[in-house]
């Protein structure tokens, strides 16, 4: 997607981003964020408008964030108490922030915003670097399913209501595990189009990242329910945990 950078689709999307997912409710993943921070400190990787930290936050979880529009920070601004949340403003891949943290998270499939393997990769090293002993990387995401595509594309109606449509059309380059899409948003106000480039990555291939890193998968859940994750999952949250010395096999000769 030319001109796609860091920056495009929170700048495009935030003044609209928190009405177009009304939907999603964050109370689950509140919960068992706040239950795994076990009271040391969080760090929210791609916090946009606070949709999940605000929350976090107001449950006593002490949360920092990060996040590449200036736009969507100044939405969480915006919202009560979203200024006494720390966040700074930089490629969340970098994990360019002070301290250490009980809690690392990423979630609504965020982590797939980083648009190539070697960033993925380079997160992983980065978030393991910022985990205090004990702490816990948590990634929300979805499990991929090449059959939604025909042709390597597919445009399906996201929403209809009485005064607007919203559409999603999206291309699949399966060679690259990317997806490039627009959500189009028509209504008798005028067309508005938001864009998101993403790189998805196999369950099974972010075990791999995490082993790079030096971390290890502890659980992964179908969902914020804590169910178990099994072949019909569509979505997954998994949890990494620093690998120790004794767990991690040779290095092949």
């Amino acid at each position: 997607m030319k001109s796609y950078d860091v920056t495009t689709y929170g700048e495009s999307i935030a003044e609209a981003y928190d009405e177009l997912h009304a939907g999603l409710d964050p109370a689950a993943a509140v919960a068992a964020l706040a239950d795994l921070a076990g009271g040391g400190r969080a760090l929210e990787l791609g916090i946009g408008t606070g949709r999940v930290a605000l929350p976090l936050a107001a449950r006593g979880v002490h949360v920092v964030g990060i996040d590449a529009s200036e736009s969507m920070i100044a939405q969480l601004r915006a919202k009560p108490g979203g200024s006494g949340i720390p966040v700074v403003r930089g490629d969340f891949a970098a994990v360019e922030v002070e301290g250490t943290f009980s809690l690392v998270f990423v979630v609504f499939n965020t982590f797939f915003a980083l648009g190539s393997q070697e960033e993925q990769v380079r997160c992983f090293e980065n978030v393991a670097a910022r985990l205090a002993p004990g702490g816990v990387f948590v990634i929300e995401a979805f499990v991929p399913d090449p059959a939604r595509f025909t042709h390597g594309q597919v445009l399906q109606a996201a929403r209809v209501e009485a005064d607007r449509v919203v559409l999603e059309a999206t291309r699949h380059d399966r060679a690259r595990q990317t997806l490039d899409a627009q959500l189009v948003a028509l209504s008798a106000a005028g067309t508005h189009l938001y864009p998101v480039h993403l790189r998805y990555a196999w369950p099974s291939e972010l075990d791999l990242m995490a082993k790079l890193a030096g971390l290890r998968l502890r659980e992964r859940w179908a969902g914020w329910g804590r169910g178990a994750f099994g072949p019909g999952s569509g979505q997954h949250v998994s949890l990494y945990v620093r690998d120790s010395p004794e767990t991690r096999p040779p290095l092949a000769p």
